[in-house]
């Protein structure tokens, strides 16, 4: 039977050019362990990955439960291409596509297709931007957190190693991941417990609060600055743009750095005793109003991430 051709289902043409649809829009035949290896299926392989990549798991259970989920749900099936009586990929074997994944930047190509569509559609605006951060945590676990000085040791069990940490004074100067050593310890507040994170970095536009740009750092105090500057140097052109953020970004040097790069900064003021680098001369105009409600809109990008997206 067949089935219409989607354009969200097309989206990942400029990947794969030729395709992995026959005429009809049905799913040509793939066998398992065929798309991990190229050819027919590598097209079926990159949407079963992004399907499964956002719910995996430092131990490949997230792999497992996606392959458990392309075989009885349809939906997945539907996005991916498989057609009901089509056979899915072995967990085991499908997990080393991860790496191919990373390695290719297929997920920038599926997110800049996906921002072209919408540029297609006048869906974006290329004036007011909002720019944020999160913190992403790391696919490690805070057992692989130990002294940099200090020989490794074989476990007592890999599975689950016995780590007694009480007591220690632990710092990214000192420690790093055994198993993700770019991931460092981080926290959101004083209230919070410090995890093994990387910093994302979202950049919208204002008028639909759709995200034009994003990136991933590692987790250091100056990181959503830099990252804001690096996107707004992006966007930065012939017309001058307006970018909202909010308190934690109202510093002087960064403040500068955007009006340096032709971007207004609309940032929240932050006066907690001290003064604010936004002046009257930015909050009296109206447009400074109106970035400040639209900024809002940057939240539910993260709320989608750590909810329905499944990042944590």
């Amino acid at each position: 039977m067949s089935r219409p051709v989607n354009a969200f289902a097309r989206m990942d043409e400029p990947i794969h050019p030729h395709g992995g649809h026959a005429a009809g829009g049905r799913a040509k035949p793939v066998t398992p362990g065929a798309a991990a290896v190229c050819g027919v299926g590598a097209e079926l392989a990159d949407r079963a990955l992004v399907v499964t990549m956002p719910a995996d798991e430092p131990r490949g259970l997230g792999v497992v439960r996606g392959m458990e989920q392309l075989d009885f749900n349809l939906l997945f099936r539907w996005f991916v291409g498989l057609a009901m009586d089509d056979p899915i990929w072995d967990a085991t074997v499908f997990t080393k596509n991860r790496e191919r994944l990373l390695a290719g930047d297929i997920a920038r190509k599926f997110f800049d297709q996906v921002r072209a569509e919408a540029a297609k559609r006048e869906l974006l605006s290329n004036e007011h931007f909002t720019v944020d951060g999160t913190l992403i945590e790391a696919w490690a676990g805070l057992k692989s957190f130990q002294r940099k000085d200090t020989p490794r040791r074989p476990p007592d069990d890999p599975g689950n190693p016995t780590v007694n940490f009480h007591g220690e004074t632990r710092s990214n100067a000192t420690h790093a991941s055994t198993t993700d050593p770019e991931a460092r310890l981080a926290r959101k507040g004083k209230a919070h417990e410090a995890k093994l994170c990387y910093q994302g970095h979202v950049l919208m536009e204002n008028r639909h609060g759709l995200a034009v740009d994003a990136r991933l750092t590692p987790a250091t105090g100056y990181a959503e600055r830099e990252a804001a500057l690096a996107m707004a140097a992006a966007i930065a052109g012939a017309r001058r743009v307006t970018l909202g953020a909010d308190k934690g970004y109202d510093t002087r040097e960064f403040v500068a750095s955007l009006r340096g790069l032709q971007v207004t900064p609309h940032v929240a003021q932050n006066t907690a005793n001290r003064s604010s680098a936004i002046d009257g001369r930015t909050t009296s105009h109206p447009g400074y109003v109106v970035s400040q409600q639209k900024r809002k809109l940057v939240e539910e990008i993260f709320g989608w991430l750590k909810t329905t997206g499944l990042l944590r």
